[in-house]
């Protein structure tokens, strides 16, 4: 009985609308595929909100890629073995990552069309390189080639590459735009440096284990001026409320274990990391999920889930990367962030 009632509450809690929740969650490029197109398809699907994880490095062989240096807890890759195959279940394991492409897909989008300009009607990213890190089934990467990117998606789970192939190979247009790799950032960085004019990383930074080490090889993968887009957790006691204890124990929307509070990453954080790499971040915006819509939402508020997109800058341009209090303040007011973004632990 405590525990019906105490489910219902939180349904109630996140039920609620936030006042800063954006009205526009329109996304283009985007096309499902119906259930039953896949014969493993779950017939009882449950729910889980995570993406597959990524190694610094890689061998030869199938399977998950390790090396005695990665970027995260070679464990976390063993979760989403299991779940490779779910990947399209819209309602399964994954159902979160479908609808956050509402948000996320227009986020890399405008940016990217805000430096570069529509390319050609209904392609407007044609010409444009993508790579997806950790792009699991290719949920995000499919919907970027459909927009006219030439993109790359990596993983170094191989059925999930297997997956994300298939998957694709419905659809002519993506058979000429989309190509998967079972391979990692670290391996693809040395063999393309400064090849991509764009890198997507979504709901992966909260599993790495040297973040630093991630942003180094999204650095060298990167043209000069290429962007680099990010959707993570934030670390915060609200983050840890939500995501953890409701989402896991409570409504079980998430299987139990699948996030770990330390591994979060504030925007704070993040930013500097990107900014000693010689990013230049350029604007976070966060996000919320209402579970019971099934949708997510942009906030005012980046104390649960929150996106980045930042630019590698220019070599000759850094100088001596020095910043006066004049530039932090004019970046901020350029990002329209305010003191929303003040929200590590302890700031609920």
């Amino acid at each position: 009985m405590y525990g019906r009632t105490a489910r219902a509450a939180a349904a109630r809690l996140l039920a609620h609308r936030s006042p800063w929740a954006s009205e526009d969650s329109a996304a283009a490029g985007l096309k499902r595929v119906p259930l039953g197109t896949f014969p493993w398809e779950p017939h009882a699907p449950t729910r889980h909100a995570s993406r597959c994880l990524l190694l610094s490095t890689c061998t030869s062989g199938g399977g998950v890629r390790s090396m005695s240096q990665t970027t995260l807890d070679p464990g976390e890759s063993k979760k989403f073995e299991a779940l490779a195959n779910k990947w399209w279940n819209e309602q399964g394991e994954f159902s979160a990552l479908h609808a956050m492409n509402d948000l996320r897909v227009p986020f890399v989008r405008d940016n990217l069309l805000n430096v570069h300009g529509g390319r050609q009607a209904g392609r407007p990213l044609s010409g444009l390189r993508i790579l997806d890190v950790g792009c699991g089934g290719g949920l995000l990467t499919e919907p970027l080639g459909r927009l006219g990117a030439d993109v790359t998606g990596i993983d170094p789970v191989e059925d999930s590459v297997r997956t994300a192939e298939l998957h694709s190979s419905f659809d002519p247009v993506l058979r000429e735009r989309v190509r998967y790799r079972v391979c990692t950032l670290e391996e693809l960085a040395e063999e393309e440096a400064e090849a991509f004019d764009a890198i997507v990383a979504s709901e992966l930074v909260e599993h790495l284990l040297d973040v630093d080490f991630f942003i180094g090889c999204c650095h060298r993968a990167l043209k000069p001026g290429g962007a680099l887009f990010i959707t993570t957790i934030n670390k915060t006691n609200v983050s840890y409320a939500l995501g953890i204890v409701v989402a896991e124990n409570i409504l079980r929307i998430v299987p139990r274990g699948t996030h770990d509070w330390e591994k979060f990453v504030t925007p704070e954080d993040l930013e500097r990391a990107l900014e000693a790499s010689g990013f230049q971040v350029k604007s976070i915006r966060g996000m919320l999920f209402n579970p019971l819509s099934g949708s997510w939402s942009w906030v005012q508020s980046t104390a649960v889930n929150y996106a980045l997109y930042a630019v590698k800058q220019n070599e000759e341009l850094r100088g001596d990367g020095a910043e006066t209090p004049g530039d932090r303040k004019e970046q901020e007011e350029a990002r329209g962030t305010g003191d929303s973004r003040n929200s590590g632990p302890g700031h609920g």
